[in-house]
């Protein structure tokens, strides 16, 4: 994520309640992929964790990202 997009989300996240809790599950996933990634070697099922992780944290950045558009307005460029 970009530092312009981090200062916006500061800005907005007590105007907009959908993306203080898209940013906040954004975090939560950033520290649960940090501490599955500081381990040197992970399970099957460790793994499997890993990728549903990555994915959800994806999606969830999607979202955060739509959200933050929306702020911006048609004549923003992303």
């Amino acid at each position: 994520m970009e530092r312009k997009d981090e200062e916006l989300i500061k800005t907005l996240i007590g105007q907009d309640a959908d993306l203080k809790q898209f940013y906040e599950e954004h975090l939560t996933l950033e520290r649960q992929l940090n501490e599955l990634n500081k381990r040197g070697h992970l399970t099957p099922e460790q793994e499997v964790e890993r990728k549903q992780l990555q994915k959800t944290k994806l999606a969830g950045m999607d979202r955060i990202m739509k959200i933050l558009d929306r702020h911006r307005g048609p004549d923003a460029t992303a």
